[in-house]
């Protein structure tokens, strides 16, 4: 027993021994280390143990024992960002796969969506509504390599009235009950101590769903479902805590109700108008626009693959595209990227930006901002990822052409560095 506890003993003090330092030399042809900077280049990047650790002008010999990777034809810039994805989630099912798809399966549809999330250049994401346990397995997955895929930020289930959106709608009421995420809450009391014990679960940041949504069997519209007392103790307690909330919101007053609670998201906003964009501005509320949501659920409007209660909310959203943008920049609201990946394909994330561009009236430096810098500052991440800076994480993107120039460069990514992993 003695011999076998000496050798386990041992086995383990091998596997926390670090390992010997890694370096890997990148060779740009162009570089675009902060989004508000110019383009640069020619240039080395040094990186090692997956940080960035020098930036050199010209290209500098490799080492003996680094890697060197040859990107003298391609632009290299900062990993981007997405602030809204749902990996476990795809576009086009049936709502009733939700009683039949077990949380496992859907978990490793989670894994293959990280993988296309990534090798579409984004090195970071926010997963703003899991099964219970699912979101925290595929952050942790791939913090420790053992699956492909970016740096998650997870919230767990989203938090939700009873009978909302992100509530189960359309069931028998017994299927409904074994459905049940035991994540709505009713009054203030109660909201509150939800969000404490989303946070003891493990979650990243408090999502909430201040309004109906598109997607859901709710049919009671698109409007505020937290009442305002709720949404301030919702808002006070995760900030308590250290947690930033993300409102999914989707009508005027609603997304108005959850900026006055200071939120620190709004996701969608679709219908805010000139004074949900000045409630923003005021309390320092974010829009994330998820542009793409609004396309992937055009593509799929009149087929048949809606019921009739999501058709008809999806008609009056699509009815929006691009005004509320618009809105909230002549605000001067900051707009971080972020796209609902799971409404459309996992992938195409990249998409968002063409719409920022044509539909919101951005220009690609404030589009490509959007996911890097600001989109680092809102995950409270800023001094880690959303640059190409010696001591940031080594999540390093490249691609043919200018993205200054013309942001549909970003939909064809040609390398992808994620945590100073090169990912195939």
């Amino acid at each position: 027993m003695r011999v076998i506890l000496s050798a386990l003993l041992a086995s383990a003090a091998a596997c926390a021994t670090p390992a010997f330092a890694e370096t890997i030399i990148l060779h740009a042809g162009r570089v675009i280390t902060d989004a508000s900077q110019p383009t640069t280049g020619p240039a080395t990047i040094t990186v090692t143990d997956g940080k960035i650790t020098a930036i050199t002008p010209g290209y500098v010999e490799a080492p003996a024992g680094a890697k060197l990777v040859n990107l003298r034809d391609k632009t290299v810039l900062p990993g981007l960002i997405d602030m809204h994805v749902h990996l476990q989630s795809n576009p086009g099912g049936d709502y009733r796969d939700e009683a039949v798809v077990s949380d496992d399966f859907a978990t490793l549809m989670g894994a293959r969506n990280a993988l296309r999330t990534v090798k579409a250049g984004f090195t970071t994401v926010r997963d703003l509504g899991s099964t219970p346990q699912g979101g925290f397995a595929l952050r942790e997955a791939t913090a420790q390599g053992l699956i492909p895929g970016p740096r998650i930020i997870s919230s767990g289930p989203a938090v939700s009235i009873i009978g909302g959106h992100g509530d189960v709608n359309g069931f028998r009421p017994e299927v409904a009950h074994a459905l049940d995420a035991n994540n709505t809450c009713t009054g203030p009391v109660e909201c509150a101590a939800r969000v404490r014990e989303f946070s003891k679960a493990g979650a990243d940041v408090i999502k909430i769903t201040a309004t109906g949504g598109v997607l859901s069997q709710q049919g009671r519209g698109l409007g505020q479902h937290f009442t305002d007392p709720e949404l301030k103790a919702i808002v006070d307690t995760a900030h308590s805590l250290g947690l930033r909330v993300a409102a999914h919101a989707h009508s005027a007053r609603g997304v108005e109700a959850a900026a006055h609670a200071g939120v620190d998201s709004a996701e969608h906003a679709t219908f805010a108008d000139a004074a949900a964009a000045k409630a923003m501005k005021a309390s320092g509320t974010a829009m994330v626009p998820t542009l793409m949501a609004l396309a992937g659920v055009k593509e799929r409007l009149g087929k048949g693959i809606y019921t009739p209660t999501v058709e008809a909310k999806g008609r009056e959203a699509v009815a929006q595209m691009g005004k509320a943008l618009k809105a909230a920049r002549a605000e001067g609201v900051t707009i971080a990227f972020g796209t609902d990946a799971g409404v459309f394909e996992h992938g195409r994330n990249a998409g968002e930006f063409a719409l920022m561009v044509d539909w919101g009236g951005m220009s690609p430096r404030d589009a490509l901002a959007s996911a890097t810098t600001i989109a680092a500052k809102l995950l409270d991440k800023q001094d880690e990822i959303g640059r190409i800076a010696p001591g940031y994480s080594a999540d390093i993107i490249a691609v043919d052409g200018d993205p200054l120039r013309d942001v549909r460069t970003l939909e064809k990514v040609g390398f992808v560095m994620a945590r100073g992993r090169i990912i195939d």
